[in-house]
């Protein structure tokens, strides 16, 4: 079974991202993984692990019944996924993302003094969100 879960790990926005503050996905008529991402960790910090996340949008936009959620849960991860290092979120919109000791997740706009804070934290981990380009 694989895992996108870290554990006391701050990823840093990219190197080459854009935003100089954390910035909402743009809203759209069907909502955007980013969006989808940011709307569910935003409103419920440290509630969610990674693969909660990654999972609860894979069945949204995919049309699973909660009734088959075990089952599916069980062969998506069977494979390796894409971690949010690889989010929009860090390459794009400017949130650092925050695991805690029980791999929940909370965002962190790039301008706030939390961010800095966890930026300098020598107990974490650090890793940056993927470029966005080579």
């Amino acid at each position: 079974m694989h895992s996108t879960n870290y554990t006391n790990v701050f990823i840093e926005v990219a190197d080459d991202c854009k935003a100089d503050v954390g910035t909402i996905p743009p809203e759209k008529k069907a909502k955007t993984v980013a969006r989808m991402q940011y709307e569910m960790i935003h409103d419920n910090p440290y509630q969610y692990t990674s693969d909660d996340v990654i999972f609860t949008i894979y069945v949204a936009r995919n049309g699973i019944d909660e009734a088959e959620w075990a089952s599916a849960r069980n062969v998506f991860f069977s494979k390796g996924q894409a971690c949010l290092r690889s989010s929009s979120l860090g390459k794009t919109y400017g949130w650092g993302i925050h695991y805690d000791n029980e791999s929940r997740v909370a965002l962190y706009p790039c301008e706030s003094d939390e961010y800095t804070r966890l930026k300098n934290d020598t107990t974490l981990t650090h890793v940056k969100a993927m470029k966005s380009s080579r």
